[in-house]
């Protein structure tokens, strides 16, 4: 589930604007000068073939590269596809440079073994995955793992699919608790995905309340948060206590932030003064083509994390 890859006075008085007024973030920053590397505040996490242009195809060049960005964390969407060895190699080297990785992809979009069901082939099918996750987790040294529950089925109550898919979690965390993996659920905009069950931040927080472990949380993608429903800061607030990870994105386009409509600077700020510690995944395409639209992706993560 390979689901997205950012002179003179009239600078100062743009950037002292750009703070004053947050709807003309992206034209301040398209003026404003790149600041040096150093450590991001937070743990912007590109994937791992995002800066490719500028370390090749690699994974263990891409975290260099990465880490001499900057960043201090990662992400790899189909970390269970690699073979084991890189798997292996991966963790070994975010380890000795104290890099985090992000939730990888566990269980995507399935039309048929969907969380909504009742039934022993997709359950039996969900708690095998769950101990592939679980073995995935210890090798590569994370404690996240991605699901998104599948489509609904239009002939059943949803009220029944809620309670299926509640179920069909808690016996995941038979598997998942014990061994210390997170799973993050991950409502999808309906515009893009069509046909899913879990489409909103208040949907997914009942369940995790009903699931009621610390092994079942929120991966709250902010780039479907905005078109699903908005009211972003607020959401987040109200669903903090289920919160475990973000993804990022700029909509419309789903590029770096700075080329759309959300104010990551404000996002950004809000998260870290709210003392957020995990992964904000960079789950979005680039704006430029080649390693000028690499370089402009980095310069945007700069930008909106000078608060």
């Amino acid at each position: 589930m390979n689901r997205r890859k950012f002179l003179g006075n009239g600078i100062g008085a743009a950037a002292a604007l750009s703070l004053a007024r947050p709807g003309r973030a992206a034209a301040a920053f398209q003026a404003t000068a790149p600041q040096k590397p150093g450590k991001f505040k937070l743990k912007y996490a590109p994937g791992l073939g995002q800066f490719k242009q500028h370390s090749g195809d690699d994974p263990i060049a891409q975290i260099k590269f990465a880490a001499d960005e900057g960043f201090t964390a990662v992400f790899d969407n189909g970390i269970m596809e690699r073979p084991i060895p890189q798997q292996e190699a991966i963790a070994r080297e975010l380890g000795q440079r104290g890099m985090t990785l992000g939730p990888f992809v566990l269980y995507g979009i399935y039309k048929d073994e969907t969380f909504v069901k009742k039934d022993k082939d997709v359950r039996d099918m969900l708690l095998k995955k769950m101990k592939e996750g679980v073995e995935t987790s210890k090798r590569v040294n994370t404690k996240w793992a991605l699901v998104v529950p599948g489509p609904y089925d239009q002939r059943l109550s949803w009220d029944y699919q809620t309670a299926n898919v509640i179920e069909n979690l808690r016996y995941c965390m038979d598997v998942c608790a014990p061994a210390g993996l997170i799973l993050v659920l991950e409502p999808l905009n309906p515009k893009d995905h069509p046909g899913l069950f879990l489409t909103k931040i208040p949907q997914a927080y009942e369940i995790c309340k009903a699931v009621n472990s610390p092994s079942c949380k929120i991966l709250n993608d902010i780039y479907h948060q905005q078109i699903t429903e908005g009211n972003l800061i607020p959401n987040i607030d109200m669903a903090w206590d289920e919160i475990a990870a973000f993804h990022i994105g700029d909509n419309p386009g789903r590029k770096e932030p700075t080329t759309g409509e959300i104010n990551y600077r404000n996002i950004f700020k809000h998260l870290y003064q709210k003392g957020y510690q995990g992964t904000l995944c960079l789950e979005h395409g680039q704006s430029q083509p080649g390693k000028a639209g690499e370089r402009a992706v980095i310069d945007a993560y700069r930008w909106c994390d000078n608060f």
